[in-house]
């Protein structure tokens, strides 16, 4: 029988409370090894709380934690050795250089020094900071910061890394510095577990993305999946004269047509076999169109649909 690779991440029923307070509320989430996935949210949805659970920085209230078919509580040591954590804010030392911070994780994960010396190398060189090597960390850069704050958490050679909103307050240059630093981490075959409210970079480097609000999944799927959840998707058809207009809105199903601006608004789901067969149509009736544009949903509008609701009306 064929192998089934073990998940990077697999969650079941996690729940997590502070008095009466429901942070977590019966989580369920399965994570693909060498995968990058993204967890959008408002602030207070729970992503850090999560995170620092995953981490095992905190106790679950109650619920099933496996990295790598290790369990999260009971096997708390191994998953340690198995994951990297990068937080909302750069856990660095300023006083201490780029080469001095690294080594100084070397050390607390008990490395020798050769080993040491070598993997503190080639992280600086990997995210572009030898130059800077040997410069007090409180002289540099806030993108440069966060640069070697991901090289550290990558000194122990993780299987999994947690990235907690990596790019908050970032510039964007430093942020798709960063990006691309995530790229080629997720392309060495590390999983990524990324939070952020930064739809655009979910967007862009999510393999997957799960949507939480009010402590639960409110969705889950790639990119385009949960784009199609939310409607308005359509086609805009400009055309040369009314009459063409007038022949083109009596055969678009749904089609709305603005007499003013000589277009016709068609509902649609954004697929190639849809517009096709639209405009196989008009050729057949000789209806020519002077310009085609598409609209689909994005991100944004995935997330304000699916967050900030009453629970019972997210769940309709």
């Amino acid at each position: 029988m064929p192998s089934h690779p073990v998940p990077a991440l697999t969650i079941s029923g996690l729940r997590k409370s502070y008095g009466d307070h429901v942070v977590l509320d019966d989580l369920d989430l399965t994570v693909a090894a060498g995968t990058v996935f993204s967890l959008l949210g408002p602030n207070g949805a729970g992503k850090t709380t999560l995170v620092r659970i995953l981490a095992t920085l905190i106790q679950p209230g109650s619920g099933q934690i496996d990295v790598f078919g290790h369990d999260a509580v009971t096997e708390a040591d191994e998953v340690r050795r198995l994951i990297g954590v990068t937080g909302q804010y750069a856990a660095v030392d300023g006083v201490l250089t780029g080469t001095e911070n690294l080594r100084l994780v070397g050390r607390l994960l008990h490395l020798d020094r050769s080993e040491i010396r070598r993997r503190t190398a080639d992280l600086l060189d990997r995210f572009d900071l030898t130059d800077a090597a040997d410069r007090p960390v409180n002289t540099y850069s806030g993108g440069m910061r966060r640069r070697l704050d991901l090289a550290m958490s990558l000194l122990g050679r993780p299987r999994m890394v947690f990235l907690d909103e990596p790019t908050t307050g970032l510039d964007p240059r430093s942020r798709r510095d960063l990006w691309t630093s995530i790229r080629e981490l997720a392309a060495s075959g590390t999983t990524i577990f990324l939070t952020t409210q930064y739809l655009e970079e979910a967007d862009q480097l999510a393999d997957r993305i799960a949507v939480l609000d009010g402590g639960r999944i409110v969705a889950d799927g790639t990119a385009e999946e949960l784009k199609r959840l939310v409607p308005g998707g359509h086609l805009r058809l400009r055309f040369a004269d009314p009459r063409v207009l007038t022949a083109a809105a009596s055969v678009a199903v749904g089609g709305h047509a603005d007499p003013d601006q000589l277009t016709l608004q068609v509902p649609s789901d954004g697929s190639a076999a849809q517009m096709k067969h639209l405009l196989d149509r008009f050729a057949e009736l000789g209806i020519a169109v002077e310009q085609l544009t598409v609209h689909t949903p994005d991100l944004d509008d995935v997330f304000f649909a699916l967050t900030g609701q009453p629970r019972s009306a997210a769940a309709a």
